[in-house]
């Protein structure tokens, strides 16, 4: 009885497993390898426990098992719950640099390393440095808009 136990508990187990591994953390990773394993651990301890033909009537009763488990888990869409169901659609500064031009002065309000915040105007915007190391509250003037992008530089 222990044999059964052990058995089905590690091809359960690998199909939870692999399971986790498609429907929360895609990629190959440590949780799809491990399902993977205790799948093919459990199939070989079949074989070995309970000889050739219940190791083969395991193997095909598992491989059904896993493809309607499979089908039903998408099917159901059971795990639309899970899934992210909105995705941001702005952007920095969009929109905002209309009010800006070049060499306008301000004021470091973040480090700038070489991207970071700086307020003009008491606006806050993102810059960036031409990979320069800026303290906060070091004075900056734009040296150029290109789209959404602001580069700074340090005023002497």
């Amino acid at each position: 009885m222990a044999e059964w136990i052990t058995v089905i508990s590690l091809v359960v187990l690998g199909l939870i497993f692999v399971l986790i591994e498609l429907l929360f953390i895609p990629g190959t990773t440590v949780v799809g390898i491990l399902g993977f394993v205790s799948t093919v651990v459990g199939i070989y301890l079949s074989f070995d426990y309970f000889g050739s033909s219940t190791g083969w009537w395991f193997t095909l009763g598992s491989s059904i098992f896993f493809a309607i488990t499979l089908y039903y888990s998408f099917k159901s869409r059971t795990w639309e719950r899970f899934s992210l169901k909105s995705a941001m659609q702005s952007k920095v500064n969009e929109g905002l640099t209309a009010e800006l031009k070049e060499g306008d002065e301000g004021t470091a309000v973040s480090t700038l390393k070489p991207v970071g915040k700086a307020e003009f105007d008491n606006k806050e915007y993102e810059v960036k440095s031409f990979g320069d190391y800026v303290e906060p509250g070091t004075r900056i003037k734009i040296v150029k808009i290109d789209i959404n992008n602001i580069l700074v530089e340090r005023i002497q």
